[in-house]
């Protein structure tokens, strides 16, 4: 479905719910959204209707936030987002509001956490209202809460990192009033769950202005207590033959805005590539991160682990971590190391995160230019040729399974990615060989090459 066909049953649902004598406006991020000319993502319709009325309006659809009068309208394809006006009681756990009561649509612009997400438009009349000042806010590129920033960021304590999201997504400054009270509250932030510090993060790290979000955690307060080992690279030098640009930190703001469109795993694994270097510094002929690739390892895994990153994606990430200084050494690689490389699905992951590494620092793209042409050199059957032999090859030449198969296949697999073996009869003569050499004797018995 198109951006276009959304909003217009985003649209058809306001219609409806005049036409039935309720109040009825898009409302969020939406608002704000077009207000700056981007392209929404979704459109929400906030209503005086109660839920009961909007499901009765709307057959085959679902209530999904029955305490905050939430509802999920399907039409014509799409699926709009319903809420009833609102108002909220205190919140006691620095999350939840212990009640929520229906209201009118000013009480539920009140109680919501930006002035620039607090408007409200009438796609029925082109008309925005606003009672927060937020245009004028939009107009001066600025975050500014509804009402006292205190209150507000007591009332969810994420509000404060999404506070820089918003800030760092728009290219926005934070309004200083707001900025001061999230560094008073800076430390509030690790009573809020793990999951969702971690949602806001990826948001940052994946939108369009990646270190801008890292200098403004750090600006705010929140980066030392979030990621304390991010925090930790401010202020380590780097040798400057190297890294004319300064710090471990600011190194790694500039590779992250070095990236094109990063999904979570190179995002993180950027953010976190040199996370081992404060631990390993050393000055001796010169500055030294000696084996900061496998220490930033270790602890990109406590941190993703902490951050209630999923295995897959701590694995990934760890693993550019790991091997994120092995791509200097390609072109001196043997053939067979380079095209396994070559071959691993991160590839493009690991290569990127080279590219954006080498921006960041002295910007020679000499390496990467050599990569692409040699990878772009060899057709896809080069780079993933099918096996000539398998392990039950080796049990029917006689071998029993042990840990000298895995070394065979690895032998004869690297001599058919060097060109050394070409049929499975060269790889049948060559495992026979390798066996010999690694278990003191030929294979009990030989067999005729046959057809897979």
């Amino acid at each position: 479905m198109t951006d276009d066909a959304v909003a217009e049953a985003a649209r058809a649902v306001v219609r409806r719910l005049r036409d039935a004598g309720h109040e009825a406006y898009w409302a969020g991020g939406c608002v704000r959204d077009m207000l700056l000319g981007r392209r929404p993502k979704d459109y929400d319709v906030a209503t005086s209707a109660r839920p009961e009325q909007i499901l009765s309006l709307f057959p085959g659809s679902a209530s999904v936030g029955a305490a905050f009068g939430v509802v999920q309208v399907p039409l014509d394809g799409a699926r709009v987002e319903v809420a009833t006006f609102r108002d909220e009681g205190p919140y006691l756990d620095g999350r939840h509001p212990a009640s929520v009561t229906f209201a009118d649509a000013r009480a539920d612009v009140a109680r919501r956490d930006f002035t620039i997400n607090g408007l409200l438009y009438d796609p029925l009349t082109d008309r925005v209202v606003d009672w927060v000042d937020g245009r004028r806010d939009l107009e001066a590129r600025r975050v500014r809460t509804i009402g006292d920033p205190a209150a507000r960021f007591q009332e969810d304590r994420l509000r404060m990192l999404r506070a820089v999201r918003l800030a760092a997504e728009l290219d926005f400054e934070t309004e200083p009033q707001t900025l001061a009270a999230i560094r008073r509250f800076a430390d509030r932030i690790r009573t809020v769950s793990a999951e969702r510090i971690r949602d806001e993060l990826v948001r940052i790290f994946t939108g369009p202005h990646p270190g801008a979000g890292l200098r403004r955690l750090d600006e705010s307060g929140l980066l030392i207590h979030i990621l304390p080992e991010v925090a930790a690279m401010k202020g380590i030098p780097q040798p400057s033959e190297f890294h004319p640009e300064g710090d471990v930190f600011e190194h790694t703001a500039r590779t992250l805005d070095a990236l094109r469109s990063p999904g979570v795993v190179l995002a993180f694994g950027a953010l976190l590539h040199d996370v081992g270097k404060p631990r390993t510094y050393q000055v001796r002929d010169r500055i030294r991160f000696d084996r900061h690739d496998e220490v930033g390892a270790r602890i990109a895994e406590e941190v993703l682990r902490r951050l209630r990153f999923s295995a897959r994606e701590t694995e990934a990430i760890v693993e550019l971590v790991r091997e994120h200084m092995r791509f200097k050494e390609i072109p001196r690689m043997r053939e067979a190391k380079r095209r396994r490389l070559f071959a691993r699905p991160d590839f493009d992951d690991h290569l990127e995160l080279h590219r954006a590494d080498c921006l960041a620092s002295h910007k020679d793209l000499t390496t990467y230019e050599w990569v692409q042409r040699a990878r772009a050199a060899l057709a896809p059957e080069e780079i993933r040729p099918p096996r000539l032999i398998t392990g039950d090859d080796l049990i029917a030449m006689g071998m029993r399974p042990g840990p000298a198969f895995a070394r065979i296949l690895e032998t004869v697999a690297d001599a058919q990615l060097e060109g050394r073996v070409r049929s499975r009869e060269e790889a049948l003569e060559l495992a026979a060989r390798v066996a010999a050499e690694i278990g003191g004797g030929e294979p009990s018995r030989r067999v005729e090459a046959k057809p897979h």
